[in-house]
């Protein structure tokens, strides 16, 4: 309902401001096609197949911006819509201008670490052929489309690329949609540098059109100009995890980073289903997407935070401190995460790879994600028992928007974009990475710090190292078009071919892991789902198929070495399954109601052909076999492969 007076009247709208404060989009090939990005944090459901159009190529994800107005009292009054709004969207790419990407430069271990330019031979003067900027575009009305003006044209050495369209809904709501996923280089330069490992992430002469950049909007009320409250867009890699949240978002990230600075306050009362059971039930739900994650959490699994009844005692409160029976549970629970860093224990939760992950001592105790220090406050008070069990009362968030009141829905917003991003590890991460820890960066929570339109960034040198980058004039203060997204791999597809588990089969053939809610390791694939759900098979056979995964990667893409995995993901990233929500049996003890499962499309099998051929011709593997074979890997010569160009600390 619209914010009115007493008296009837509609408030007097004295400030606007655009909604999601950082609005994510995400690559497909559906050059039509598109869907819109979860609005809140209950992701809407969909149909299996439903991230597909009619031709098989993948839809895109669009990121969707609204413009809520408000009164002198900061109560929201209405959404403005229609021709009340003009949208102005400027983005760009500017990896291949930037510095190359070794390890989060903000980390203790990088210290000493320096960081020269990507493709630092072309000349200072002629860089700006490096950035593709697609300039400041704008649109307004309702339902509009297609309009060469609205289309997001930039070029790179000369060669154009396309960053995607904007365009507007039935309401004049702004539309992004991002790229269709290529990647390539004009000059046909290598991707993939044997003599100069660093290029790893880093291909010089080459591109591809994930971009960012500012959301601006002038909106005209009762004959009234008001500039809102700028917005950011972000273009993201395809979501093949979509429903399945990471174990720390995006979100989580800022929400302890904005009460740090004071900026939101410490929850209080701690709440159990807000504050911590999702910091269990994540660790379960990545049962869909990774193998060892599911022996443990799974369903039937030692430690299933799904089961009703483990639920029930922790979230017991106690009555005073000589009735308290879960204490034990309790605190067990809080030591099995890595709560300190003080040394290398890839055994605890949760199962990530850390930032130093690769680039630094093999036992650096950054090398898997540590217990984040707000995360870590709010499990210490359950713990403590100092926390309500609010079951009862707390209330279902609806899959639609516009079924929330008014004056949640600018907040949830912003909760559901960055929810459905992950955090860690930020080598360099998925969507975004390590710059959005720092306060700097922001003019109020999820709302990056804009640069004057048409100010130009200053140089800062051949390398870029600590001391610069965290410096009070370093760049992590204003930003501009592509700014974001220019410490993220070069292209996104060589990273996101490497992001998977199994590198240490020694310890475990699927843990740890990097980011499986955006990237599997392993999936339930529908052959095995079909045989789960036949009740006419025999019973062992069911739970064989329900318990077996498929390497969701190598399936596809085959096993191929680097830089050929990367090549092939460039080609077929659109093919890789979707992990998407099915039925499970009804009543059925071990297998859970609802199912996480992958379809893919079927991978090029000539070119696959082709290159065991070629392993044959050349000979030399010992085939692979146990913890080996199980991680997916051709043979141990194929997983040092990945490992030389992953692993710089190995090399």
């Amino acid at each position: 309902m619209d914010h009115a007076r007493q008296d009837g009247a509609e408030a007097k709208i004295v400030r606007s401001a655009i909604y999601t404060g950082i609005g994510v989009a995400r690559i497909g090939n559906s050059p039509e096609d598109y869907f819109i990005g979860p609005e809140t944090m209950i992701a809407q459901p969909r149909d299996p197949g439903f991230y597909r159009d009619a031709a098989g190529a993948l839809k895109r994800q669009g990121a969707r911006f609204r413009v809520y107005g408000y009164d002198a009292a900061g109560e929201v009054v209405r959404e403005l819509t229609g021709d009340e709004v003009e949208w102005t969207v400027h983005v760009a790419n500017r990896k291949a201008e930037w510095y190359r990407f070794i390890a989060a430069l903000d980390i203790p271990d990088a210290v000493s670490l320096q960081t020269i330019l990507r493709n630092k031979k072309v000349a200072e003067q002629d860089r700006h052929t490096l950035v593709i900027d697609a300039g400041p575009r704008t649109i307004s009305g309702v339902s509009k489309r297609g309009d060469k003006a609205w289309r997001l044209d930039g070029s790179f050495l000369g060669a154009a690329v396309d960053l995607g369209e904007i365009l507007t809904d039935e309401a004049g709501r702004l539309i992004f949609l991002g790229g269709l996923g290529k990647a390539g280089s004009p000059d046909d330069s290598p991707l993939y540098d044997p003599s100069d490992m660093d290029s790893y992430n880093n291909a010089d002469g080459w591109y591809d059109d994930i971009s960012d950049g500012p959301v601006t909007a002038k909106v005209r009320v009762d004959g009234v100009q008001l500039d809102a409250d700028p917005a950011w867009v972000i273009v993201a890699p395809p979501n093949y995890g979509p429903g399945l949240v990471g174990w720390r978002s995006m979100y989580d990230l800022m929400r302890g980073l904005f009460t740090d600075a004071g900026q939101l306050p410490f929850p209080d009362p701690v709440l159990f289903t807000r504050d911590i059971l999702p910091q269990l039930q994540r660790l379960s739900e990545l049962q869909w997407v990774n193998k060892g994650i599911a022996g443990m959490f799974g369903a039937g699994g030692p430690l299933d935070f799904g089961d009703p009844a483990l639920i029930e005692r922790l979230a017991a409160v106690p009555v005073d401190e000589d009735h308290d029976p879960w204490i034990e549970l309790r605190r067990t629970t809080y030591n099995s995460f890595r709560s300190t860093v003080s040394a290398y224990a890839p055994g605890l939760w949760p199962w990530l790879y850390g930032d130093a992950f690769g680039s630094f001592a093999e036992d650096s105790p950054r090398n898997n994600l540590a217990l984040p220090d707000f995360q870590a406050a709010l499990l210490r008070q359950w713990v403590l028992g100092n926390f309500v069990d609010d079951r009862a009362s707390a209330q279902a968030v609806p899959a639609d928007l516009d079924a929330m009141p008014l004056p949640d829905r600018p907040a949830m917003l912003d909760r559901a974009a960055m929810s459905h991003c992950i955090a860690d590890a930020f080598h360099p991460g998925c969507e975004m990475t390590w710059p959005m820890r720092h306060a700097s960066l922001y003019t109020a929570p999820f709302r990056i710090r804009p640069r004057p339109e048409g100010q130009q960034e200053r140089f800062y040198g051949t390398f870029l190292d600590q001391v610069v980058a965290l410096g009070a004039d370093g760049p992590l203060g204003e930003q501009g078009p592509g700014t974001i997204t220019r410490y993220m791999a070069l292209p996104w597809q060589g990273d996101t071919a490497t992001c998977r588990s199994g590198y240490d089969t020694k310890y475990d053939p699927y843990l740890s892991t990097f980011w499986p809610a955006r990237v599997p390791n392993q999936v339930l694939d529908e052959a095995d789902y079909e045989i789960a759900m036949d009740e006419a098979r025999p019973r062992a056979e069911r739970l064989a198929a329900f318990h077996r995964r498929v390497d969701w990667e190598f399936s596809v893409l085959g096993k191929l070495d680097y830089p050929a995995i990367a090549e092939s993901m460039i080609d077929n990233f659109h093919r890789l399954g979707i992990v998407e929500k099915r039925p499970g049996p009804t009543g059925d003890p071990d297998i859970p109601p609802i199912v996480y499962v992958s379809k893919a499309l079927p991978p090029p099998r000539a070119k696959l052909r082709a290159h065991a051929a070629r392993l044959v011709a050349e000979g030399g593997e010992a085939p692979a076999s146990g913890p080996l074979a199980e991680a997916g890997w051709r043979s141990e010569e194929h997983r040092r492969s990945f490992e030389a160009v992953r692993f710089r600390n190995r090399r």
